[in-house]
């Protein structure tokens, strides 16, 4: 399982990068595993404001749906247009071409805080059994 070093965590198995003022955000290599092969992904309009831990999404795989939840506050300001042809993107590559939104965060310092870094992300995953 892929957890790179360099990205902040959920305990909900998204994924967060800061690019220049932007926050990109996608789910974990762990998260797509579990999901099975992803058949679509439900995003919202740029524009839309989310809250920390706010619902922006849906990801549905073969096995089964489930919600995307917003690592930072803020307004989506792109949304990864080749997921509506391409959702196996997310399965082939989730931290690369497989990112779902970025996000121009509003309370970045606070919110930032509130992320799990590598090893934290590690730690839940070993909580819950995973492998």
């Amino acid at each position: 399982m892929n957890i790179p070093e360099e990205l902040c965590y959920t305990k909900e198995h998204e994924w967060a990068r800061m690019e220049g003022d932007l926050c990109v955000v996608g789910i974990t290599d762990y998260a797509q595993g579990e999901l099975g092969d992803i058949v679509y992904v439900e995003l919202p309009e740029p524009g839309t404001h989310v809250d920390i831990m706010g619902e922006f999404g849906v990801v549905e795989s073969v096995k089964t749906a489930s919600d995307l939840y917003s690592p930072l506050a803020g307004e989506i300001v792109e949304v990864n247009d080749e997921l509506a042809d391409s959702p196996e993107l997310v399965n082939d590559s989730p931290y690369d071409e497989g990112w779902m939104l970025k996000i121009r965060p509003s309370n970045l310092d606070e919110d930032w805080e509130t992320l799990l870094d590598a090893e934290g992300y590690r730690a839940v995953l070993a909580e819950s059994g995973a492998h």
